[in-house]
């Protein structure tokens, strides 16, 4: 075969939208199977690979549906990243706990490792056993709260061309009483500067509005933040790329996530965009909105 198969592995915590993101792919011309059988994953890509080239996305979804075979896993995962015919990698859905009980009591499913058990003690083991499957990972998505949509356009964004071999990096906002992302691997804390919260005129605002904006920077203390946290960032994006890391996540963090992690991450974005392939992802910018029109 010419051209090598683009291979995704789709994994991660039941209940953490393995589903939306199956489908998701089919939406990207993946040819997709749901609940491979992790035994059969060897033969299938190898019958696929010896095709013609009629089929060159593929992706699988394995979870504990499969867990009869599940300890072959890891072994197979390992062996994928060696072989030279597939361009392989491996996504791990995650959420918190308190997010999938809440999933499975809104669905009023059972926890596949739960059986006769409360439905906390199913993800606890589940987490266990999936551990070393998350630490091989090549991206973490953390559904817990994502919306279907946006974690639709979070696999639309990663997967859409062939990004195997491309170094990138995502630049995040979130508010800390929302959790931090559990993908970052650079997190900064912004909730010492000004907040545009407290000024009615910009709390329904966001950061990315240019009023917050301007509020959030002219100051002293952003001023010096943004000269220092860049002195510090710059040096460090061509040692993550040389180690070989494939995406690379710098989260910025207020309160709620919507003014200073959201005009921070903006400036950051743009500063490294000309030089860099780098997104950004503004995680709880609309979630006080959200929760207002929900009451």
């Amino acid at each position: 075969m010419s051209e090598k198969l683009n291979l995704v592995i789709i994994t991660g915590l039941s209940g953490a939208g393995k589903t939306v993101a199956i489908q998701s792919f089919e939406d990207l011309g993946y040819f997709t199977v749901d609940n491979m059988p992790p035994n059969l994953i060897t033969k299938f890509v190898e019958l696929i690979a010896k095709d013609s080239g009629s089929i060159n996305k593929l992706a699988l979804v394995v979870d504990m549906r499969s867990r009869t075979f599940f300890d072959h896993v890891q072994e197979i995962v390992v062996n994928l990243v060696d072989d030279s015919r597939v361009n392989f990698r491996l996504l791990f859905l995650d959420a918190s706990d308190e997010e999938l009980v809440a999933r499975y009591k809104e669905t009023r499913r059972s926890h596949p490792l739960a059986q006769e058990e409360p439905t906390l003690s199913g993800i606890m083991r589940e987490r266990e056993i999936l551990d070393p499957f998350k630490g091989l990972a090549n991206y973490i998505i953390d559904t817990s709260y994502l919306s279907p949509r946006q974690l639709r356009g979070e696999i639309q964004r990663i997967f859409s061309g062939d990004q195997s071999n491309t170094y990138r990096i995502e630049v995040i906002s979130f508010g800390f009483k929302y959790g931090i992302p559990l993908d970052a691997d650079l997190v900064f804390d912004v909730r010492f500067l000004p907040n545009p919260y407290y000024n009615p005129e910009l709390r329904n605002l966001t950061g990315m509005d240019r009023a917050v904006y301007d509020y959030v920077m002219d100051n002293d203390a952003s001023k010096l933040f943004y000269i220092q946290l860049m002195n510090l960032i710059v040096p460090l994006l061509p040692a993550y790329e040389k180690e070989g890391k494939s995406v690379l996540t710098i989260a910025f963090g207020c309160t709620g996530g919507q003014h200073r992690s959201v005009a921070f991450a903006e400036r950051v974005y743009k500063a490294l965009k000309p030089d860099w392939h780098v997104n950004v992802f503004h995680r709880d910018k609309d979630k006080r909105k959200e929760t207002v029109n929900r009451s």
